[in-house]
């Protein structure tokens, strides 16, 4: 494992009150930062001071799009700091590396400058439920240079930011509006990489469900415009029947770990899931029939997102009247009981980082 160097700062920051500011806004004092190029691999790994970046007008990532991101967090459970599934964002974090052929990093010593970084800063971690210390790692091109063309040398940045409870005024079910004239991805894609495209091509979409009084919108496949993939920024899934449901991996989805999360908890509840193809005619005669009990997003920032009402074609479905639906509810104060430790972990998903 490659030596990780520290870098004290000059000055701390005063640290804000998490409450009252939004979802990544503020900074902590220090970020994780390694290097790569061909003739060193991922080398010089450290723990520096927070700051700005400088990069070449003519930086590949900004011309070309090569980077790639994941988002994980850090919580307080009394006088215990941890985190939730790190290994498993940081394997899909290669993953998203495979795609975008950005070189593979040495899993271990992120992990462990990721785990170096939480120590450093755990005065940072909001101690109230909800609250959590926001990770974001993420790499990009960084050659000077207008052909395209795979880039020849990247940065890898941790940075971290304290967050409030997603939920600020009650845990409430959203409005989703079902997308079929706009494509995020296909199979063969970027739809499998947590990459800022995928995020680009979800926005002008975004932008108009919220014209017509939607929170969120659910994409369809980008060939036949009938089976459902994901919303903007979570995994979907279903209760239909008493059955957990939710669009299988093609390569056009997030491997959520949120989604993995989910299927592993209720499997261990007894209740019966599947991934499968999904489409949308069977989730509107799942609603007319009255088999289509509950609907829910599950991702990092939200944890559970329960839906109310599905809109497609003109139609409002309204899920369980509109209210959130008893797995969903369940679902979330487990998640989250796991993150503040009032409930045991039994299935190894919390990792120790440090006492306060």
């Amino acid at each position: 494992m490659a030596e990780i160097k520290f870098e004290k700062a000059a000055k701390l920051k005063a640290k804000p009150d998490v409450s009252k500011i939004g979802f990544g806004t503020h900074f902590t004092d220090y970020m994780f930062e390694m290097d790569y190029d061909k003739e060193h691999g991922w080398h010089d790994a450290r723990i520096i001071p927070y700051h700005d970046i400088t990069v070449s007008p003519a930086n590949t990532t900004l011309h070309y799009g090569q980077a790639i991101f994941e988002g994980m967090k850090a919580f307080r459970q009394g006088d215990k700091v941890v985190m939730f599934r790190p290994m498993d964002h940081l394997r899909r974090l290669n993953n998203s590396c495979r795609i975008l052929d950005i070189p593979p990093v040495d899993i271990d010593t992120v992990h462990e400058g990721l785990r170096k970084l939480i120590t450093t800063e755990k005065a940072w971690v909001p101690a109230k439920k909800g609250q959590s210390l926001y990770i974001r790692p993420f790499i990009f091109a960084t050659d000077p240079y207008l052909g395209v063309s795979v880039s020849s040398s990247y940065t890898l940045l941790i940075i971290l930011s304290p967050v409030a409870a997603y939920y600020a005024h009650g845990f409430a079910p959203v409005k989703i509006m079902v997308e079929d004239t706009y494509v995020r991805a296909v199979r063969g894609g970027l739809g499998e990489a947590k990459t800022p495209a995928n995020y680009a091509a979800s926005l002008h979409a975004g932008l108009v469900a919220h014209q017509k009084g939607y929170d969120q919108t659910l994409w369809l496949d980008g060939v036949e415009r009938k089976y459902i993939e994901e919303v903007g920024s979570m995994n979907i899934l279903f209760k239909i029947k008493g059955e957990i449901v939710t669009p299988e991996l093609d390569g056009s989805i997030l491997n959520g770990i949120t989604r993995r999360t989910v299927l592993a908890i209720a499997k261990e509840w007894g209740i019966p899931t599947s991934e499968r193809r999904i489409s949308i005619d069977e989730i509107r005669e799942a609603y007319t029939d009255g088999d289509l009990e509950e609907v829910f997003g599950s991702g990092t920032a939200a944890v559970i997102s329960p839906v109310g009402v599905l809109g497609y074609k003109g139609e409002d479905m309204v899920i369980n009247d509109g209210k959130i639906g008893s797995f969903a509810q369940k679902m979330f104060e487990h998640i989250t009981g796991l993150h503040s430790g009032e409930l045991k972990d039994t299935q190894g998903f919390v990792e120790f980082v440090t006492e306060m």
